[in-house]
């Protein structure tokens, strides 16, 4: 059986840790000026793998917060795993230089494909998690959508993870985006059916997550990983009690 664990997730801009609602930069909300403190604080608690997001980087390529997450990696000695509109080798060669673990690809694995099987072959497989998220529509489809939910891709879930097994996918993070940053709870069904149909991938549930109810309804549906974002930010419960409920519940 997989260890599954959970996943405390920051995203930077401007070196601030912030919140997006539903992708929109226009509803921003500040937390902290401090991402080194906010990750040390959640390691102290447990965190074993933590997942950042530079939306500074995503929105303009050349603002890449590449040196601070140098910096956090190498004063919190943790394993991250970083992304945020990854559209290059360079992104990808950069990110592991200054220490991610993995490298987060979204939108671009979707676009151009063989450019990115060609990164998993270079690389290794496991530098690498595909960040999919998905609407499902009134039949079942699991559509992907791009561009930070801007477009739908017209790709399915299940097309586009097969044809990266062919490289070896290890990691996905899938997002129900109708979820995310809602504190409403995940889709539990959905990572049923892919931890089941896909049992050789690790799954990261993303999105939703508002209580610890929330993750105890996880548990059993085969997620590698359960990231936790907001949640952690505004109090609702601390990394501590996360994996606590997780591992004992």
């Amino acid at each position: 059986m997989k260890k599954s664990i959970i996943i405390p997730a920051l995203d930077l801009i401007d070196g601030q840790v912030v919140r997006l609602h539903q992708g929109d930069y226009a509803k921003q909300t500040t937390y902290s000026d401090n991402p080194i403190e906010q990750f040390a604080g959640y390691l102290a608690q447990g965190a074993e793998q933590l997942h950042l997001v530079d939306l500074t980087g995503a929105k303009d390529p050349a603002k890449r917060q590449t040196a601070l997450i140098g910096e956090i990696i190498a004063t919190t000695k943790c394993k991250i795993q970083v992304g945020g509109g990854i559209r290059t080798e360079q992104d990808v060669a950069d990110l592991l230089a200054v220490g991610a673990n993995r490298v987060v690809i979204g939108s671009t694995a979707v676009k151009e494909r063989e450019i990115v099987k060609g990164w998993f072959n270079k690389y290794g497989s496991e530098k690498f998690v595909l960040a999919l998220d998905v609407n499902i529509d009134s039949s079942g489809r699991k559509i992907i959508a791009i561009s930070g939910w801007q477009e739908a891709s017209g790709v399915s879930l299940e097309e586009l993870i097969e044809d990266f097994q062919s490289v070896g996918l290890q990691h996905v993070l899938c997002t129900d985006i109708s979820r995310d940053g809602t504190l409403a709870g995940s889709n539990v069904d959905l990572y049923k059916e892919i931890c089941a149909k896909y049992p050789d991938v690790n799954f990261q549930s993303s999105g939703g997550i508002g209580s610890l109810a929330d993750i105890q309804a996880l548990k059993g549906t085969g997620v590698a990983g359960v990231i936790v974002g907001r949640a952690l930010l505004e109090g609702k419960f601390n990394v501590a009690e996360a994996i606590e409920c997780w591992q004992n519940g």
